[in-house]
Parts: C-alpha cells; structure tokens; sequence
C-alpha cells in the first residue's frame, strides 16, 4: 500500500486533534474529489513499519483524539491488510484512543461482503469507532456539513451498527454537550 500524507494535528476530519492517514488508491472517482490525486495505487509513498511507528508515535500526546483514515479509499481491497495491521496496532497500544474512516463503501456493503475479502474487511470494521460512508456527490455538496462533504454520507457509530445490524447514525451527543446542538442530518 502506498499513502498520500499523514496529517499530525487535523481537525477537519472527526472529533478533536487527530493523527490523519491517507491512503492511496480509489476506484470510486467521485466528481470535483478533493483528493484526486490520491487515485492512483502508486501516488505518494510506500506504506512501511518505520510510516506504522510515526503514526503511533504521533497518536501519543493526551491532546491527540484519534485516528482518521481517508483516502484515496482504505477499504479498496488492496489498502485493507495495511490498514487493519495500523488498527490493531492503535487498539493495542492505545485503546482511549477512537478511529474514525471515511469510505466511499456504504456500511452494508462492507458488513455483507460486497467489498473486498469479507473477513478482512469485516475485521477491519470491527476495529472502527465511527465510519463516514458514502461517496462525495457534488450535487449533494453541503458545506455546512461537519466531517462530510455531502449530505448523502452518513456518520455512523460502528459499535452500535454491528450490534444491531442496521446503520446507526452517531448521535452528537458530544457535541450537544459543548451546547452547540445536533449536527448530524437524520
């Protein structure tokens, strides 16, 4: 797997500072995509051990939330090994720590194994906090939206997902609790 870039201190993509990983490589080719580049299997750099241990290194610090995957696409069949490696590996050292992913897959597609090896990808979802699914649409571009770019992607609580079977949009508690109200489309 090759990536794109590592983001040390984002926070446009999920909950407070965040360590972002971009991967390389997506077929979805959504129109006016933000990160076109990132396409291409081969863009950017390669994946290695030394890119897993900055990345852990970077998730350390008490301020840092989480980690985000974007892409390209982390559950193109080709990114999903690599990318569940770095989750177990997160989980393991730094279990306080929530992940975030976004996809252009919708969650049932994954759980129901139309997208890649199935108990690879279903492994990996497992290991996911929050999934931001769905394709960007431009017709649907919303910029008032937070952590999605149009109105037909859903931010949904795995955990609660998996357990029920069906998409379970996270709530925004959290973000009630800051008084700012519910910022998620239902």
């Amino acid at each position: 797997m090759n990536y794109a870039v590592i983001k040390k201190n984002d926070i446009a993509n999920g909950e407070g500072v965040r360590v972002s990983l971009f991967v390389s490589g997506c077929r979805h080719h959504c129109k006016n995509c933000f990160n076109s580049e990132a396409w291409d299997f081969s863009y950017g750099e390669p994946y290695t051990f030394q890119t897993e241990e900055e990345i852990l290194s970077a998730l350390t610090p008490g301020y840092v939330a989480g980690l985000s995957l974007l892409g390209g696409e982390p559950f193109e069949p080709e990114n999903q090994g690599a990318v569940l490696s770095l989750v177990k590996k997160v989980k393991e050292a730094l279990p306080e720590k929530n992940i975030w992913c976004y996809t252009g897959f919708l969650f049932e597609n994954i759980r129901d194994g139309k997208v890649g090896e199935w108990s690879v990808a279903n492994t990996l979802l497992s290991y996911i906090d929050v999934l931001v699914d769905g394709k960007f649409v431009e017709e649907l571009k919303d910029l008032s939206l937070l952590f999605r770019g149009s109105s037909n992607q859903r931010i949904l609580d795995v955990k609660a997902s998996l357990e029920k079977g069906e998409a379970i949009w996270l709530d925004g508690s959290w973000q009630r609790n800051m008084g700012s109200g519910n910022i998620y489309d239902k």
